[in-house]
């Protein structure tokens, strides 16, 4: 007899369907076989299988048995296919019956005692399933939480092997997920900060707000103990709420990755890696490939502290993730696409000892600086918006009273109120797209009209500074949230004068 149960494989961030057929046929000497590009951890399911079995009072029959993972040219990779392989086993030996499981999509990890153990992909798994019309998804109780996000599908969350087998014979029911109460959260990191620590920077503090607002990429540039890094560790104080599309966008990624324990993931990501990180470390990659942090801060923030101490070769690869929004990773064997939509914030001395242009005196060279800064490629520098160069605090702002400074929950109540305005008037028009700053060429032409004076402006700039096209996109962008945060449905030349403020860093000291 063939037993059928439908399953899936983790390929990217991406489930893949697998079907899991068995044949169990009589012959002198037991085997058992799996077919189908299957990777080692699959092969070597066949001892969990055979221990999890034994421990619920069955065993692995002892004649021909014959596994094929469909289709057969797809590699199956991890240990999600273990409960498949193990039920339609016994459906295919009479032991049970499998019209339980009629329509299901069926994945888990078995351990030696039976106890079902949690995978990566739930919610892609889910997701699957809703896509493809089934009835729903079984998985391990561990990880049901990801997979009860998913509307529209049934979804059945077993602790362990003897679960599912009582639900074959017919003694009881497959057991329901049931949605759990949230977990009491821990603090992270920066719920303990606030922008009301920051003294002084009103310039910097204002561009962050920008930033923030309209999702656009910011370089903060100053010299060391001005206060760069502790205006960039306070981003996420200040980061708008995600919609429920990006939160399943995040979700996936992280369960994919097995980074996240279960629901949505609420809070938008900030990932702050190492200048030491490889090219295949920042932008993902491997033998079989897997996101990487551009990825892991999708719909959220990138930091990147010290930015020339990087390798040039490291850097350059954003180009794409910052235009495009995804990573594209391609193989001998499979080429994969990775969601990368974030806003980079990136800090940096302006000089190699970092008192070039600061009241302290500069020891570098010409030529020490300008080999300094050429780690950063003006293709690179184009992809940023907003330049801001952060000064030195004076005593005065750094001893006085902190009443004036804004904290980060009223700063958050304006960005909020911004993003709405994006939200709606993007809706309004049937565009799919969160901030200002996803907007492409086609979208900018339709919501940032300019007047007169406001064109003018922007020509002169253009003239004066050699910026390029792309340049000119952005500044356009970020005129469009300047004038969301001002209440004005019009861009006006105010908006366009403080945008174009905002690029002058590059070309004053870069050149």
């Amino acid at each position: 007899m063939v037993a059928l149960i439908r399953s899936c494989t983790l390929v990217g961030i991406d489930a893949v369907p697998v079907d899991v057929e068995c044949s169990v046929a009589p012959g002198q000497l037991p085997s058992y076989s799996v077919v189908g590009l299957a990777s080692p951890a699959v092969k070597e399911g066949s001892v969990r299988i055979r221990s999890a079995l034994r421990a619920v009072g069955h065993d692995l029959p002892l004649k021909r048995v014959v596994v094929n993972l469909a289709p057969a040219d797809l590699r199956k990779n991890g240990c999600a296919l273990d409960l498949s392989i193990a039920l339609s086993t016994l459906i295919a030996d009479d032991v049970f019956d499998g019209a339980p499981l009629q329509d299901l999509l069926v994945l888990g990890e078995l351990g030696l005692e039976g106890k079902l153990r949690r995978v990566n992909g739930v919610l892609a798994a889910a997701m699957l399933a809703r896509d493809r019309g089934m009835r729903g998804v079984i998985v391990p109780e561990a990880v049901a939480a990801e997979a009860l996000v998913v509307e529209g599908i049934e979804v059945y969350a077993a602790r362990n092997l003897s679960q599912l087998i009582e639900a074959l014979a017919g003694t009881a029911d497959l057991p329901i997920a049931e949605a759990t109460p949230p977990r009491r959260r821990r603090l992270r990191r920066h719920e303990l900060v606030d922008l009301a620590e920051v003294r002084g920077q009103f310039e910097a503090r204002t561009a962050m707000e920008i930033a923030v607002a309209g999702g656009h990429n910011l370089l903060l540039a100053g010299p060391p103990g001005t206060g760069k890094t502790m205006l960039a560790r306070r981003l996420p104080t200040v980061l708008p709420a995600m919609t429920r599309d990006e939160a399943l966008e995040t979700t996936k990624i992280y369960s994919a990755l097995g980074l996240h324990d279960g629901g949505l993931v609420e809070e938008r990501p900030f990932r702050s890696p190492h200048h030491t990180i490889s090219d295949a470390g920042l932008i993902g990659g491997g033998i079989i490939p897997r996101p990487g942090e551009v990825s892991l801060a999708h719909n959220g923030v990138l930091f990147l502290d010290e930015l020339p101490e990087f390798p040039r070769n490291v850097l350059e690869v954003m180009r794409q993730p910052l235009e495009d929004g995804n990573v594209c990773i391609a193989r001998a064997s499979m080429s994969l696409t990775f969601p990368a939509r974030f806003m980079l914030a990136a800090a940096m001395n302006p000089c190699p000892c970092g008192y070039h242009g600061s009241t302290r005196e500069c020891r570098c060279t010409e030529a020490m600086i300008q080999r300094y800064v050429s780690k950063i490629s003006g293709p690179l520098m184009d992809r940023i918006d907003i330049h801001i160069d952060v000064p030195a605090v004076n005593y005065k702002e750094l001893r006085g009273s902190d009443s004036k400074s804004e904290s980060s929950a009223q700063i958050r109540e304006r960005v909020m109120r911004t993003r709405e305005v994006q939200l709606n008037r993007f809706a309004a028009a049937g565009e799919r797209i969160y901030s200002n700053a996803q907007m492409t060429t086609r979208q900018i032409r339709t919501f940032c009209e300019l007047g007169t004076e406001s064109e003018r402006m922007l020509e002169r700039a253009m003239q004066q500074q050699g910026l390029s096209a792309r340049a000119h996109d952005r500044i356009l962008k970020v005129a469009r949230t300047i004038a969301d945060m001002d209440g004005s449905a019009q861009i006006e030349s105010k908006h366009i004068a403080e945008a174009i403020q905002y690029r002058t860093l590059d070309r004053s000291y870069w050149a």
